[in-house]
């Protein structure tokens, strides 16, 4: 049981996500028909696995809320915004459930019952009547018979006849039909009295009676008879659908996931034939031993010949094992591997690139051209083992920004404005452990961009606009980075204002001339704002700052461009994996470094005229350089030859001048300590296969100092005459 909760909770949360975001989807298309049986399905899996589980709170929460989406399905309600916002907070509800149960949950038991019984009054505003029908009404002393003209309107049609000995074996027929109506509302209920006998012929332990009862209920067919489980063998049950609802049988067979079933389980799954009775099928079907075979006939032929199921049913069925035979074929199988199972294997995996470096070291001091040649398979070997672990951890983004659809929908109800996200690159894939480090500063980005970037509808029509903003969020690859990109379309950021307020708050000098990008970038110092007032959302200028660290603790980062009136983009870019990168080893004063492989362009040497200058001539382009002996103040005199590393990050070139080049190799990267962190230009360090540390350069940071001077230069010309 324990085995299984687990995966009820973690399947519960995937099913959660599914329908917070369903319940997005349908309150722009109200009318999709395949939304609305998707909304209902993940409700419907989620009670049905609590169930099975023994979550009672969950269970029961639930299978109100199925209750409302099964009207909602029947079109028996319409599709509201009061409605919509009304299930999210009962998908949110459900989430704190399933944390209760999971041991999770930061609330207490109180808030817990409080927030049910809100909820449950409300669901029941959409019940039939304004009733909820989760559980029997205290009140209720027995079972009550309601006599109606709807009989079989919409209403499962049960007929049941108890056997004669069910009173000796202790069974009530009274508590069954009792029960009955915790899963819905008895419509219509005969009892049928035609086998008793005179009065003096009866026995007081015996029972002759029969019920025929219309209940008009959401549950499935199994459901109903699981009710009767306990004198299944002591009765007579047939348990006819609404309207006989072939349509939404077949609609449901269509849309199962692709399992591997057989003809008689995708009727059982969809509720169109029980699991008993798909046995008796199975029993008819089958030949006792040293009997002649008869001619053969399939079990959909027998559950029609049963009447307990209709051929067009069957036929569904058919086709849908057809198309799961198909898809089979060319799926893989999937396992789930527990996340810290996986970063040992990556670690075992970066070991054994040192060992291996290590060794092909060893092998070329010998000079043993067989051993080298071991070694070179070795490497190749080593190198795919590294890519295929590394790609056991990826997963693709779109899962995270999926998430911003509810967020983005709150928010605009709070801040009275009409925004839509525009999601793009969502297949783009990185690290899982870099996705759930970026959660946090992409919600303050999007904060950010409702409530200071996009106007509210009156200003964007006085400005020319479409009143309904547009927020993008898109994702690429771009060498060996990956670059996430939020946009907007609103007012832009106010340079001016920008520069004002960290003037004011001493940040900058009064005199200090600044580039746009040097401007817009003050936005991520602590404690900087340009809100006129504080909302939910954000001015309290404590989360771009927050944004930044986090970026750079993941090896990435996040630049600016803004344009008054039309709106601003932020960039982020970061690293593929945080675990192994293929690398560049050069070497200055002694010392070794590391750069990231996908930043070299290419590599030239440096010219005597250029050794005391901070750019270079590369073919007629000039670029700025920086100098690794210069940066890190590294002792000894400079070589009489130079060579330059030309790097590239977001767009941007310069040169890095080097002692001497090492060669390409695979770098495991470790992180520096504490009393590191306020070095410019480091990212990490790695342990080469002599055992030396090599530290690895951040590229950004260097093109940054690099670009630096030449940048104030631009924003002041009197300095190049100076």
């Amino acid at each position: 049981m324990d085995e299984l909760k687990q995966v009820f909770l973690q399947e519960s949360n995937e099913q959660l996500d599914a329908l917070e975001t369903l319940l997005l989807e349908l309150e722009n298309r109200p009318d999709d028909e395949t939304t609305l049986n998707g909304i209902f399905r993940a409700a419907h899996t989620i009670k049905g696995a609590a169930g099975m589980v023994e979550c009672a709170a969950v269970e029961s929460f639930a299978h109100v809320v199925e209750n409302v989406l099964d009207r909602l399905r029947n079109h028996e309600i319409a599709v509201t915004t009061k409605l919509a916002a009304l299930m999210l907070g009962c998908t949110d509800h459900l989430r704190v459930l399933v944390a209760n149960e999971a041991g999770v949950a930061q609330v207490t038991i109180e808030w817990i019952e409080g927030q049910s019984a809100r909820l449950l009054t409300e669901l029941g505003e959409y019940g039939p009547g304004g009733q909820v029908f989760a559980t029997p009404k205290a009140s209720e002393s027995g079972v009550e018979r309601i006599p109606s003209n709807r009989s079989g309107h919409n209403c499962w049609h049960i007929s049941v006849r108890f056997g004669p000995d069910v009173l000796r074996q202790g069974m009530d027929p009274e508590n069954f039909l009792r029960f009955l109506e915790t899963l819905g509302n008895i419509q219509h209920m005969e009892t049928l009295a035609d086998v008793m006998p005179p009065a003096a012929e009866m026995d007081p332990e015996l029972c002759y009676l029969g019920f025929e009862i219309s209940l008009e209920s959401s549950v499935d067919k199994q459901a109903i008879e699981d009710i009767f489980a306990f004198v299944r063998d002591e009765c007579r049950l047939s348990i006819l659908p609404p309207n006989s609802k072939v349509a939404d049988y077949i609609e449901l067979i269509e849309s199962l996931p692709e399992d591997s079933l057989r003809l008689g389980e995708i009727l059982v799954r969809v509720g169109a034939l029980t699991a008993d009775e798909l046995a008796e099928g199975l029993r008819s079907q089958a030949v006792p031993a040293g009997a002649e075979p008869p001619e053969t006939l399939q079990i959909g032929e027998i559950l029609v010949a049963q009447q307990v199921v209709q051929p067009e049913l069957v036929a569904a069925a058919v086709a849908k094992q057809a198309q799961v035979s198909e898809k089979k074929a060319q799926d893989a199988k999937l396992i789930r591997v527990p996340a810290d199972k996986l970063d040992h294997l990556i670690n075992l995996v970066g070991e054994l690139v040192i060992a291996g470096a290590a060794t092909s070291l060893l092998a070329h001091t010998r000079r043993d051209g067989e051993l080298i040649e071991s070694s070179s398979l070795l490497t190749r070997l080593v190198e795919e083992i590294r890519d295929a672990s590394l790609q056991l951890r990826t997963v693709q983004i779109g899962e995270t920004f999926n998430r911003f659809h509810r967020l983005v929908r709150d928010a605009c109800k709070d801040l009275g404005k009409e925004v839509e996200l525009v999601i793009g690159g969502g297949e783009t894939e990185l690290d899982k452990s870099i996705v759930e480090k970026i959660g946090d500063p992409l919600m303050h980005l999007v904060r950010n961009s409702l409530d200071h970037g996009i106007e509210s509808p009156a200003v964007r029509e006085a400005a020319g606009k479409d009143p309904r903003g547009t927020l993008t969020l898109n994702a690429c690859h771009d060498a060996g980075n990956i670059v996430i990109e939020v946009a907007d379309d609103g007012a832009g950021l106010n340079r001016d204002k920008i520069l004002a307020k960290a003037i004011e708050r001493g940040l900058v000098e009064p005199e200090a001339h600044l580039s746009d990008r040097e401007v817009f970038d003050l936005i991520f110092a602590p404690g900087l704002s340009t809100a006129d007032q504080v909302t939910n959302l954000s001015g309290r200028g404590v989360g771009m700052d927050v944004v930044r660290r986090n970026l750079q603790a993941l090896r990435g980062t996040i630049t600016v461009d803004s344009s008054a009136g039309h709106g601003t983009r932020l960039t982020l870019r970061l690293p593929l994996t945080l675990a192994i990168i293929d690398g560049f080893l050069v070497v200055s004063g002694n010392r070794s470094y590391v750069i990231p492989l996908d930043a070299v362009v290419e590599c030239i040497e440096r010219p005597a005229s250029e050794h005391n200058r901070n750019y270079f001539n590369l073919r007629g382009q000039v670029l700025p350089s920086v100098c690794l002996r210069e940066s890190f103040g590294l002792p000894g005199e400079r070589p009489a030859r130079e060579s330059v590393v030309v790097v590239q990050y977001a767009g941007q070139r310069a040169g890095i001048v080097v002692d001497r080049l090492a060669g390409e190799l695979q770098a495991v990267i470790k992180p520096l300590g504490a009393i590191f962190r306020h070095i410019q230009g480091i990212g990490g360090s790695t342990i080469l296969g002599s055992g030396e540390v090599a530290l690895i350069l951040d590229i950004s940071a260097l093109i940054k100092i690099s670009g630096q001077a030449e940048q104030r230069l631009i924003a002041r010309p009197e300095l190049r005459n100076a």
